[in-house]
């Protein structure tokens, strides 16, 4: 008998779950995420576990982790200060696939050098510059590298990135290292998220690894990979950016596991973001332009997954435009006041009393904040260090922190930063009112959603008077965006395009009124035609509602709540590596691999070399994560022009997948 442990950390709970043989789940159990330090909530849920189903921690035989981790730091602008080296391109190219918007002010230098499309160097690389630059650098957590055509030669990437190092001992991505696509602004934008997420993915995976040897569990830790396969923790903290939408991922194949659903819509609510994809065949489809988390479009190869900043914890906003006013919700995610006020009643509880004897709305109502101790605050300002200190590690009412205006936009900016958590009204705190929930503090919930109902429309009037229907306003809302968001995916999944955008034809009057089932002159009726598994620890809360708003069969399977955590454990690991070759004249064939462009006088012989130097690549990679039965898989795409009566040459793409089960432990 083998025992797995799967473990996920989502923005609000830490699941963690024991399967008996890859056949059977024998417990399950949930704690609060601690943002604070992780190691707590994974702690917590890993020992629950294991009480509940009497095992020891030195009966288990594989763990492994799934994690929100990267994709929410992404959607909520987190992540640590980086620098970006440039090689080759034009500086107007950093406007780019939103690569200057993601910087964030964070420095850049553009460099000369470069190679061209065959691998030839367009200009030597100016490391006299980058030296200079890089002395002058502070408060940077780690660095990323993007040469033109690096996929083609990568040595500028490579001398860069050792200089680097040498000076500043900061970790370096290298944009060649996460994908041997062309496209060099979107290699540089994928590269640069991945050295802004390095620290965030270090600090987890090393302080779950520290806690799972504390408790005694001595097998080795997988991670969850974006496209669903399990990578070992060292490769994880290298390339966390390959963990964006691990989560997700991981529930794909939970979903799969739990229903043995062949076709299907499968939507996951969490505390942060609700993500939805498409099982075809039982399989979820990789997304073929490149992950995309909020408005990142990057080239890291994962399931083909929609997410959207909405959850269980995402944030109510009052909507001040029109008469009649309203709310929505997202994307970001706050601490909800029920919550808040669970951890720290003495502050919460008095404070909102206080606020609601004012006879006007206050701006900074039912809103609360607290530094985060033990995360990278280098590189602040004066002003941010001055507020930070001022919030410090206890609850204090926002009204406390804020001084001046612009202290607003700075504690935004320590937010962002990850520094300092937001609590507010978030439809967790609608759902304790409502009934639905009940494990935190209800009148605190209450309190606050009569502060935000004193809130006045355009015509002037309040927006509610009554918590209880303020918080069905709110999970109505839910309901509606979540509804959006399914319908948006099912769009894009049409074969048949519509015409329309997905968004627009999710919105679209007539649709609105089909899902309404509008029957006057004209008929018009409106729905899903697939099955939806539903998933989420709220997701028997809120999706039933959602199945009603779209005339849709809802599975809400048997622990769907810890699905993530049962698709982390339940995969497979799986190396994928792709390399080129060209024909930059005549009868010379030329290889593109990370020694460097060589040349051949044979089509064959050059793919041949590119196909034993990628598949010994990911057998060694595969073998580093655990992997054993190792099955490895080959094609080639060649491209061929008809020229002349006679077919051409042109490229060739060699792609190697290599998968097998991870390594189970043995038990003395």
């Amino acid at each position: 008998m083998t025992i797995l442990l799967g473990v996920d950390t989502g923005g609000t709970y830490t699941d963690a779950v024991l399967i008996r043989d890859e056949t059977s789940v024998i417990a399950s159990a949930k704690s609060l995420t601690t943002r604070q330090d992780l190691a707590v909530g994974i702690g917590a849920a890993v020992r629950n576990v294991l009480v509940q189903a009497n095992v020891s921690a030195a009966d288990i035989s594989l763990a492994s982790l799934s994690t929100t981790l990267a994709t929410n730091a992404l959607v909520e602008g987190q992540g640590g200060r980086v620098g970006l080296v440039y090689i080759g391109f034009d500086a107007r190219d950093l406007d780019t696939h939103g690569l200057r918007d993601a910087l964030k002010g964070d420095p850049v230098i553009s460099l000369t050098g470069g190679h061209d499309h065959s691998g030839g160097e367009v200009a030597p690389l100016d490391l006299s510059a980058l030296r200079t630059w890089l002395d002058a650098q502070t408060g940077i957590s780690a660095f990323a590298v993007a040469s033109q055509f690096a996929t083609r030669n990568p040595t500028h990437e490579q001398a860069a990135a050792s200089l680097i190092e040498d000076v500043t001992g900061c970790p370096v991505s290298a944009s060649h290292h996460l994908s041997a696509k062309l496209n060099g602004p979107k290699r540089a934008l994928t590269a640069l998220l991945n050295a802004r997420l390095i620290g965030l993915t270090h600090r987890l995976i090393g302080r779950a690894e520290d806690i799972l040897t504390e408790i005694g569990v001595m097998a080795p830790l997988m991670v969850v990979r974006g496209d669903g396969a399990l990578i070992s923790s060292t490769m994880a903290k290298d390339r966390p950016i390959e963990t964006i939408l691990s989560g997700p991922a991981a529930s794909i194949v939970g979903a799969r596991w739990l229903t043995g659903a062949d076709h299907a819509l499968v939507s996951d609510i969490g505390g942060t973001t609700t993500d939805v994809a498409i099982l075809r065949d039982g399989q979820p489809a990789l997304d073929p332009a490149g992950a995309r988390v909020g408005p990142y479009r990057t080239m890291v190869e994962a399931v083909a997954m929609r997410t959207t900043g909405l959850g269980g914890d995402s944030e109510v906003h009052f909507i001040t435009e029109g008469l009649k006013g309203g709310i929505t919700l997202g994307p970001r995610r706050l601490l909800p006041i029920s919550l808040i006020a669970h951890e720290a009643p003495e502050v919460v509880l008095p404070a909102l009393e206080s606020q609601s004897k004012s006879t006007l709305p206050g701006e900074y109502d039912a809103r609360f904040v607290r530094a985060v101790s033990g995360m990278d605050d280098g590189g602040l300002t004066d002003r941010e260090r001055k507020v930070l200190d001022r919030i410090g590690t206890d609850v204090i009412p926002m009204a406390r922190a804020v001084t001046s205006r612009i202290d607003t936009q700075t504690i935004e900016r320590l937010v962002a930063r990850g520094l300092v958590q937001m609590a507010g009204l978030t439809p967790s705190d609608a759902s304790h009112v409502l009934g639905r929930l009940g494990v935190w503090n209800k009148d605190s919930a209450k309190m606050a959603l009569l502060l935000f109902g004193r809130r006045r429309t355009g015509a002037g009037d309040v927006l509610s008077r009554d918590a209880h229907d303020l918080a069905q306003m709110i999970v109505d809302r839910l309901t509606y965006q979540t509804s959006i968001a399914l319908l948006e995916a099912a769009f894009a999944e049409e074969e048949t395009p519509f015409g329309p955008p997905p968004a627009d034809l999710a919105r679209h009057v007539l649709m609105q009124r089909g899902l309404a089932k509008h029957k006057g002159i004209v008929q018009i009726s409106a729905g899903l035609a697939v099955d939806v598994i539903g998933l989420g620890a709220s997701a028997n809360s809120y999706y039933p509602a959602v199945g009603e708003f779209l005339h849709c069969k809802m599975n809400l399977p048997k622990h769907a709540g810890v699905a993530n955590a049962i698709g982390a454990v339940v995969g497979r690991v799986t190396v994928r590596k792709s390399g080129t070759v060209t024909s930059p004249s005549e009868g010379r064939y030329r290889t593109h691999l990370d020694a460097g462009p060589e040349d051949f006088a044979d089509a064959d012989a050059a793919m041949a070399h590119v196909e034993k130097a990628l598949q010994e690549l990911a057998e060694a990679e595969a073998l580093a994560s655990g992997a054993v039965d190792i099955n490895v898989n080959l094609s080639r795409d060649v491209k061929q022009a008809h020229i002349e009566a006679r077919d051409v040459f042109v490229e060739a793409t060699i792609f190697v997948e290599v998968s097998g089960r991870p390594r189970i432990a043995k038990s003395d």
